[in-house]
């Protein structure tokens, strides 16, 4: 309580020298925050809440140092608080902040690269290329990443059987027109997923205006994956059980029955 009421004197006069800004969610009583083992930006988001908290977090460590009946806590208390106090700490803290500030942009940076290398490792190029390509019909940020050339790509590489060979010459300039409609109409652009788009082009009647887009979108939505890397998975995945099969084939119950017995005396027989 000592706490929140220490910080909430400080912000009121932090507002009242113009150093806070005011608003709704704004200035609400923090915590602490504890820095992460693998990310380096919950260290610089952990010096900045101590400095934004600082007064309030020595107030806290005086009262317990002064009130508190227990001696090992008052002894803490008081060796955090001068530490918290000193000249040394506090210089350190704004440079570590200032370090931590140049350095965060990398950090973020080696992170998305690492990220990205995971998902290459774990899925093949064309999955990857598929989902690049994909992002051009995202409706999300009003049709920002929309992209004729990709969607026409898309369609030749890893839908060419659901399309004809006139049908995806008149992609193109069928797409130009969805543009223009479409990914300028005041209620379709508001949309943030495939789905829902997919959803309104039905109700609004456009699917039938844009039939090859239609259907591209609902083959994205239901074969979000190359044919041929399906079909691959289900021989594999057939050829397991089909394996499996011929193996069982060759064990005899009774044999196994037996064999079980053997091993050890049992309160319920098998047989």
């Amino acid at each position: 309580m000592g706490c929140s009421c220490s910080q909430a004197v400080e912000i009121t006069l932090l507002v009242s020298i113009n150093e806070l800004a005011t608003g709704i969610g704004m200035n609400q009583i923090d915590t602490l925050q504890r820095p992460g083992e693998t990310r380096w930006s919950s260290h610089l988001n952990s010096i900045t809440s101590l400095l934004k908290m600082y007064n309030a977090t020595s107030t806290v460590l005086e009262n317990l140092k002064n009130t508190t009946s227990n001696y090992s806590q008052r002894g803490d208390s008081h060796n955090t608080y001068n530490r918290l106090r000193s000249f040394e700490f506090i210089f350190i803290l704004h440079m570590m902040k200032e370090v931590l500030r140049v350095t965060d942009n990398l950090c973020q940076a080696l992170q998305l690269d690492t990220q990205l290398q995971e998902l290459k490792s774990r899925f093949n190029e064309n999955f990857v290329e598929l989902l690049t390509l994909t992002i051009a019909l995202d409706p999300n940020e009003f049709f920002k990443l929309f992209d004729i050339d990709k969607i026409c790509i898309l369609v030749n590489k890893f839908y060419p059987e659901y399309f004809s060979q006139q049908e995806r010459e008149r992609l193109s300039y069928e797409l130009k027109h969805y543009e223009l409609d479409v990914c300028k109409h005041p209620n379709l652009r508001k949309i943030s997923t495939l789905s829902k788009l997919c959803r309104s082009l039905v109700e609004s009647g456009k699917s039938i205006m844009y039939p090859l887009v239609d259907r591209l979108i609902r083959l994205i939505l239901t074969l979000s994956v190359s044919t041929t890397s399906s079909e691959h998975d289900f021989l594999r995945s057939s050829l397991v059980v089909y394996i499996e099969k011929e193996i069982a084939e060759k064990f005899n119950i009774n044999k196994i029955i037996d064999d079980f017995s053997e091993v050890k005396d049992r309160r319920v027989q098998f047989k």
